[in-house]
């Protein structure tokens, strides 16, 4: 190919012939009318360091930002979100529905928006690796930066084929260049068979590029061209995700879809019944360990820079970080008056290009507080937890509040959770993730006007100002984990001198530290092997790195109920994965790969319903703290009730492209 592309518009056409160095046979062939201003000579890209690190930065500005793929976006769609009304055009409440066609017109669906999309992304940056590989040989520089520019492009040729096949599935590999309008008919790989390929891709990337942030400041390439390589990827970015890439090729979903892809009928429906949601690949799952056992090594060692951010508060509702820390939890998802730095402190280990000053108070800075009065700025979309959400937050001693016994819910006697003092005890997260009742949600109640001021403290009782459907809260909470509270109209930490920046990362520390207890417990065979350290990881065993997590917000390890059986632990595992990573669009794929996606009560999403036992003024007692509060009658509301059947364990492809050639099969029962 003569040329290389470099106006990204003119490629966004949607299709997966963008592989092919083509368009679809209708609507995309304008990109084929290229501006001579917006194309650069092979020879030019690919001639020194400069320039083809230039052509490599491009693939790490298309990475979607979930939180600013459109003014108002969604990307949660498991059990633990829901939306008001005004929000039900998005995805997530399609998702709800059943809708998953939805996603190929959804302009708030990071999967194929307006702004960003990780559908159209895909394929092109696939096509950008193959053409940069392909072209390694006219750089003229050194061994190192000839490593360096092959490890990203390995790096990014994987993770971008295995964030579709978190979606979608197994896939076509493409790993190499196609003459323009050429349409390749590969075969469609299993999801394992194509894991396998992305494994191979990410240890490349392991092998050639420097460890950390740490080493590529080192390089002689950063010497010559400057230190900022804090969200460029690693060694220790690529084998965190080849661990990732392993377990979730292991996980029971994929160990029993296996049968579709060899011409057998999988059993998705009843797993939890069944059991087959505790049904691994150990094969997978060890190499899984390895990796990631690997990485928590180097972590535990301190050969790298990424560590746990810290979890200490002077007002934890207020997220005002004690003076005796050096950074903070809160710092893993925003930054305010900090000049707009990138969120994530040392814990971040995948991340896409900075947004932009100012990016999250266009977008995500006014979808999760309340709109009652106005209280929070913009139109009536909000997203908010669900019940299923507040109550995988356990208690402070260890416990989990509810279990599940034949599709429901049932109280755990040992957590002592009490229903009368609903908030009591709990797992110190909630208490930073969660707004709920009596919450002091505007400080500066002076800049409040007349109808506002009852509303500086929140009313989400049954019945309260704060519990209308339309522009409250219809589940009895919102959630500040992502945002904080002081994003309204009177505390304005969204207005500009805030320097408010928001960014979901993609992976994170904790997240390394829970798969690598579950790939651990997906093939022990007895517990033994997960309470003390072994060869896959020897400073830490897989209850230490689930109790890592739990140290460091101050709370009980796993207790004793949970580690008498595998099983038992994966429970607490998943449990612990559905708080560490709440809101952080996780949920979805974890219940799908478990099994557990079509599965009661997972299937139900419901409200807390209850009434205040004191008076209206109660909380504004300086003595008092809502966690304290006294209520009655507090039980579940079912709100929705996911129609979701064996074909939504994945998304369908678009039929356009299915039809493309016989070997490119749709997804079953789409």
């Amino acid at each position: 190919m003569k040329y290389i592309i470099n106006n990204i518009k003119t490629l966004f056409c949607g299709s997966l012939l963008l592989l092919a160095g083509g368009a679809s046979l209708t609507s995309c062939t304008d990109w084929l009318d290229k501006d001579p201003d917006s194309i650069v000579a092979e020879d030019e890209a690919f001639k020194n360091f400069r320039n083809f690190q230039g052509y490599i930065e491009e693939i790490y500005s298309l990475i979607p930002g979930k939180e600013f793929v459109n003014y108002c976006t969604a990307w949660n769609f498991g059990d633990d979100a829901v939306h008001n009304p005004e929000g039900y055009a998005h995805m997530d409440h399609q998702v709800d529905l059943g809708n998953y066609r939805n996603w190929y017109t959804n302009s708030q669906c990071w999967l194929n928006g307006d702004r960003s999309s990780l559908w159209r992304n895909s394929w092109y940056c696939i096509r950008k690796c193959n053409q940069g590989i392909a072209n390694i040989g006219s750089m003229i520089g050194t061994d190192e930066e000839r490593d360096i520019l092959l490890g990203q492009m390995y790096f990014f040729r994987a993770w971008w084929h295995f964030e579709l096949m978190c979606y979608f599935g197994g896939l076509p590999y493409i790993d190499q260049v196609f003459e323009d309008g050429h349409i390749p008919e590969l075969p469609r790989l299993s999801f394992q068979k194509c894991a396998e390929k992305c494994a191979e891709d990410f240890q490349r990337a392991v092998d050639l590029l420097p460890l950390d942030t740490k080493e590529w400041d080192e390089t002689t390439v950063a010497a010559d061209y400057g230190k900022n390589n804090d969200l460029r990827v690693n060694a220790f970015t690529a084998l965190c995700y080849m661990g990732k890439c392993y377990l979730w090729a292991g996980s029971p979903l994929m160990e029993e879809f296996e049968k579709w892809n060899n011409g057998g009928t999988p059993v998705l429906l009843g797993a939890s019944q069944n059991g087959k949601t505790y049904v691994y690949n150990k094969d997978y799952c060890k190499k899984a360990a390895e990796a990631l056992g690997k990485a928590l090594d180097y972590v535990n060692k301190g050969q790298v820079d990424y560590k746990l951010a810290e979890f200490k508060y002077s007002n934890i509702y207020n997220h005002e970080m004690s003076t005796s820390a050096s950074d903070s939890y809160s710092q893993i998802f925003y930054t305010d008056h900090d000049n707009w730095k990138m969120p994530g402190a040392n814990e971040a280990i995948m991340r896409g290009a900075h947004p932009g000053a100012n990016s999250s108070n266009w977008n995500c800075a006014k979808i999760f507080g309340p709109k009652v009065a106005g209280l929070v700025e913009h139109d009536n979309i909000i997203h908010h937890p669900t019940g299923n959400l507040i109550d995988q937050y356990g208690m402070a001693n260890g416990q989990p509040i509810y279990l599940v016994e034949n599709g429901h819910y049932v109280i755990n006697p040992k957590a002592e959770w009490d229903p009368t003092h609903p908030y009591k005890g709990r797992d110190p997260r909630f208490y930073h993730d969660i707004v709920f009742d009596g919450f002091h949600y505007v400080l500066n109640e002076q800049g409040l006007n007349e109808a506002q001021k009852p509303l500086a403290y929140c009313q989400l009782y049954t019945g309260g100002a704060m519990r209308s459907i339309d522009n409250g809260s219809s589940t009895g909470y919102f959630i500040q984990k992502l945002i904080p509270h002081q994003c309204n109209v009177a505390d304005k930490w969204y207005d500009w001198g805030v320097g408010l920046q928001s960014y979901l990362p993609y992976m994170r520390l904790a997240d390394v530290y829970l798969m690598f207890a579950e790939s651990m417990a997906a093939f022990a065979d007895d517990m033994s092997e997960l309470k003390q350290s072994t060869t896959y990881c020897p400073s830490m065993s897989a209850v230490a790195a689930i109790n890592a997590l739990r140290d460091r917000v101050g709370m009980e390890g796993v207790q004793d109920n949970f580690l008498d059986t595998r099983e038992h632990f994966l429970d607490e595992i998943r449990r612990e994965r559905a708080v560490e990573l709440s809101f952080e669009g996780f949920r979805w794929c974890d219940l799908q790969r478990w099994l557990l996606l079509t599965e009661p009560p997972y299937t139900i999403k419901y409200s807390h319903e209850f009434e205040r036992m004191e008076k209206d003024s109660w909380y504004k007692n300086s003595n008092n703290d809502p966690k304290n509060a006294q209520v009655s009658n507090f039980h579940h509301k079912t709100l929705i009730v996911r129609p979701l059947e064996s074909k939504h364990y994945w998304f369908p492809f678009p039929e356009k492209d299915v039809y493309l050639y016989e070997g490119f099969k749709q997804n079953p029962g789409w």
